[in-house]
């Protein structure tokens, strides 16, 4: 495959689709419960601190090797490995970064089909009046139910796959620019209705003033997961995204944004949510059935609860869209290196990712009871084993790439920080970043 000569219009447009990678789930699902079960405020001050020691370092390594070779993941790590003298099969670590995406879209998309759901929900005021017992009951029969789980599933897969099927400026690019300052909005609304219920205070307490007895190694090592799970690391769907970057754009500088912008997503909604979480009295360690459970729960105790409940749930299907928009691009990108054309790469990954989705569907109705390892269901598998393990196993082998294998000059140019900036990156990703990712691989394995 030749140089790819597709770019993003602007430097806005690279760092809004970047985001748009990065916000999703990981944001405002998974970090809510994840800061619940971890001490709050110890949690998020470690999480920040790994953004910038292992987030940032790893994002620019990720960008820089997409940028250098200006081709899809798995055509760039072949160019650049030869052009170092060193084997074409890097190109495997690519191909590698597809599959995890695929599995992880997979179950994302499933996900994902559970905010429609629920927004249609609120927009009608089904949980009004119900009692804790009902709403819960409510989530389980949802998930029982494989014709609704599928038509939820379907519905998001191709509201995904037609954009990205549009290219990078008709499709990904128009989307991201619309959608993204919509969500931050939605955000802010949120954060200003939270201001007015009586646990702000107590949420803003509980994320902000640190408790050192909630310390532990276990702690340390989330916080140390959700930076690298939250920033898209590993995947090379950021390695896909350099080879449209702008040549004049300050990669350090992007980074550095997508990062801030990453947090304060997690930081937003972790206000929200847990300032209505607290007005109503409700343990903020509930646990990932913070979500579909704990906020209809609490937002239905409270004056037009439906209304701000349906906001939520609009600014999780935008976060979720965006994410699998910009998740799903590096395996189109791949198969239109091997000359399939972007309609046809969309229609097959789609189709692909749609069939494997099924089993993660099915895993809480007719397949409940079929156990694939380690006793779990095959949505316990594919919610496990892509983000624990493989993509810190990703994001290992391309800190390798960039730090010791892309040629110094080479590197040194596109990433465009000056010698002192590159020693400086160099140093972090090699002695930094890569032991600290070596320690999330760990404790994915045990």
């Amino acid at each position: 495959m030749n140089e790819t000569l597709e770019r993003w219009s602007s430097r806005r447009a690279f760092i809004l689709a970047v985001t748009g990678a990065a916000v999703g789930l990981g944001n405002i699902w998974r970090f809510p419960y994840m800061t619940g079960e971890n001490g709050g405020a110890v949690f998020l001050l470690l999480y920040i601190a790994f953004v910038l020691l292992l987030g940032i370092p790893m994002m620019m390594a990720e960008i820089m090797i997409g940028r250098a070779g200006r081709r899809s993941p798995m055509q760039s790590l072949a160019f650049l490995a030869q052009q170092a003298g060193h084997s074409t099969n890097w190109r495997w670590l690519g191909i590698f970064g597809a599959f995890t995406v695929f599995l992880i879209l997979s179950f994302y998309s499933v996900v994902s089909g559970w905010s429609i759901e629920y927004l249609v929900g609120s927009i009608n005021g089904d949980f009004v009046g119900q009692t804790p017992a009902q709403i819960g009951a409510g989530f389980d029969a949802f998930l029982a139910d494989p014709l609704r789980m599928t038509f939820n599933h379907t519905l998001f897969l191709l509201l995904t796959m037609s954009v990205v099927a549009g290219g990078v400026s008709g499709g990904l690019e128009k989307l991201n620019n619309l959608l993204m300052p919509l969500l931050y909005l939605l955000l802010v609304v949120l954060v200003i209705y939270a201001a007015t219920t009586d646990g702000f205070g107590l949420a803003l307490t509980w994320l902000f003033s640190p408790d050192p007895s909630a310390m532990s190694l276990s702690v340390v090592l989330n916080a140390m997961g959700h930076a690298f799970f939250t920033l898209a690391l590993g995947a090379c769907a950021l390695m896909a995204y350099g080879a449209y970057m702008p040549d004049h754009q300050s990669l350090s500088r992007a980074a550095g944004t997508v990062a801030l912008l990453d947090m304060l997503v997690a930081l937003l909604s972790g206000i929200a949510i847990f300032a209505v979480v607290f007005s109503q009295g409700i343990d903020p360690a509930e646990g990932p059935g913070l979500m579909f459970v704990t906020l209809p729960i609490a937002f239905s105790e409270l004056p037009w609860g439906s209304l701000w409940l349906a906001c939520f749930f609009l600014l999780l299907l935008l976060a979720t869209w965006t994410s699998s928009i910009n998740l799903a691009e590096p395996m189109v990108a791949g198969l239109q290196g091997m000359g399939i054309k972007r309609g046809m790469a969309a229609t097959l990954v789609g189709l692909g990712v749609w069939l494997v989705g099924l089993l993660s569907v099915l895993s809480f109705s007719t397949m409940a009871e079929v156990k694939w390892f380690a006793d779990m269901t095959f949505f316990d598998l594919v919610t496990t084993i892509p983000t624990d393990i493989f993509l810190p196993v990703g994001g290992l082998l391309i800190a390798i790439f960039a730090a010791w294998v892309l040629p110094r000059e080479t590197a040194l140019r596109t990433l465009d920080t000056g010698p002192n900036g590159f020693r400086l990156w160099q140093g972090v990703v090699r002695f930094v970043s890569i032991p600290l990712v070596v320690l999330v691989l760990v404790s994915g394995l045990l």
